[in-house]
């Protein structure tokens, strides 16, 4: 099967189709075929890649009609499944496949990535897991991620998934994704696809010297978005001397300060392309994009750039974060406008004398008698844990990756049982070869490191010769 994304067959500048959704937020629908001609100018300006997702309005409807009006290989056609949390099957997977495949009118998607909410529910990796087998079948040409963090990119391709993307959030605001992720996917070959390069339009000279706006309906759902961005890396005043700074480098180059912003993504190490939202027959921005791609910018502008936001705070946490835990940068500043629960990730069963117990559904817990954890009163105990997830063992031989996806499955654990990670008052870690032991240790940092709870290392010889690492948990709310 063709790798377009490996072959470089896709735009540096990708469209980007999610202010359909915005677009019909009043529950006008945009016409398909008008549609369909709006994407054909971009696509006749060699802007052919075009990104959308199953709840960006009628995205897929419409580039479906392109396909049918204009040819299939008129473009590509990117686009993601985002399902709800809880259990998933494999003739849900099916049928979301099948699903975009009719919509964009097309028997073979050219790149599906996939959104998961949250890790401590296995049910994402057996999503990945039927995803592959249909790519196998020729129904997906590419597999990709999209708001996925470092640590479960690496479980996943270290698990054998063929994905060859990641798309996440990162601009001039945002550099998440110039540290770790970064350097993860340069080193393993995957495309970072950047969305949010300019910030909902915010890296514009429309916001240049003009008073700072309020969220509420009189923006868009993307720049509700982005001023939630804006307020966690700056202030306002610190947010127009990053315009007036970009505006002046502009000037030289006789381009848009939003050209400036979005070269400067594109230059990353890893990034493969910048996406840039189109608002198809209402605002146009192909001769813009032009620009992009024949601006150049010294390394003098490069380091007067990273002057400007070298005051900013970092958004917290790892990419795709701000979909999964406090400080949530949406638009609407939490979850509600994309979901409305978190089903348990484990089933939970009343015992004798109090007990609450929950099983994560692994072989072992019935050959050996035992519940993956135990709650009593206000105390949780978590047994002996490794990367077990059904018949498989996750994150291969990469000792970091097996225990980033322990932690998952005890931060699973915990949440069925009504506690969070945050209740965790001991740890005990048994490794396999004392070589793994610092790999072992910063996974534990990473997901511990504000908790910080009594904890104990080990070398132990563990059972079964796939597992690295094995860890067992105290908790009490």
């Amino acid at each position: 099967m063709t790798n377009n994304l490996n072959q470089k067959a896709f735009s540096p500048i990708i469209t980007g189709l999610w202010q359909i959704a915005d677009l019909e937020r009043n529950g006008t629908m945009v016409d398909p075929k008008f549609g369909a001609n709006a994407m054909k100018k971009y696509a006749d300006e060699g802007f052919e890649t075009f990104d959308m997702a199953d709840h960006y309005g009628s995205a897929e409807e419409i580039a479906g009609e392109f396909a049918q009006t204009f040819g299939k290989n008129a473009g590509k056609h990117f686009t993601k499944w985002v399902p709800e949390p809880g259990p998933i099957t494999k003739d849900t997977v099916k049928a979301a496949v099948a699903k975009a495949m009719s919509r964009m009118k097309t028997d073979q998607i050219d790149l599906m990535q996939f959104h998961a909410w949250n890790y401590s529910d296995p049910s994402w990796v057996d999503a990945l897991f039927w995803l592959q087998e249909l790519k196998n079948e020729g129904l997906i040409a590419n597999l990709g991620l999209t708001n996925f963090d470092t640590a479960h990119l690496s479980i996943v391709l270290n698990s054998g998934i063929e994905v060859i993307s990641n798309q996440v959030c990162y601009s001039l605001l945002d550099q998440r994704a110039a540290s770790q992720m970064g350097q993860f996917c340069q080193a393993n070959g995957i495309n970072l696809l950047a969305f949010g390069t300019l910030a909902g339009g915010f890296l514009s000279e429309k916001w240049l010297d003009v008073p700072e706006p309020k969220i509420n309906e009189s923006l868009t759902w993307s720049q509700m978005k982005y001023k939630r961005f804006i307020d966690s890396a700056s202030d306002w005043e610190g947010f127009q001397r990053l315009l007036k700074g970009l505006n002046g480098i502009a000037k030289k180059h006789e381009v848009g300060l939003a050209n400036v912003a979005s070269k400067f993504i594109l230059n990353q190490p890893g990034v493969s392309a910048v996406i840039i939202g189109a608002r198809l027959g209402k605002s146009e921005h192909i001769a813009e994009n032009k620009r992009i791609l024949n601006l150049e910018l010294s390394n003098e502008e490069l380091t007067e750039i990273r002057g400007l936001i070298s005051g900013f705070s970092a958004i917290p946490g790892d990419c795709g974060d701000e979909y999964r835990k406090p400080p949530y940068l949406t638009a609407s500043g939490d979850l509600s406008d994309h979901l409305s629960s978190f089903p348990a990730p484990y089933p939970i069963y009343h015992g004798s004398n109090g007990r609450i117990k929950a099983l994560s559904g692994t072989v072992w817990e019935d050959i050996a008698g035992f519940s993956r954890a135990v709650r009593k009163g206000n105390r949780i105990s978590i047994s002996g844990t490794t990367a077990t997830h059904g018949t498989k063992a996750m994150g291969g031989q990469d000792p970091s990756a097996q225990t980033h996806f322990v932690i998952d499955k005890i931060e699973g654990a915990l949440q069925s049982l009504g506690a969070t990670i945050h209740d965790v008052v001991r740890t005990r870690i048994f490794i396999k070869n004392i070589d793994d032991w610092e790999a072992i240790a910063r996974a534990h940092g990473q997901r511990f490191g504000e908790i910080q709870p009594a904890n104990t290392m080990v070398r132990a010889d563990l059972i079964g010769d796939e597992y690295l690492v094995e860890i067992e948990v105290e908790a009490e709310l």
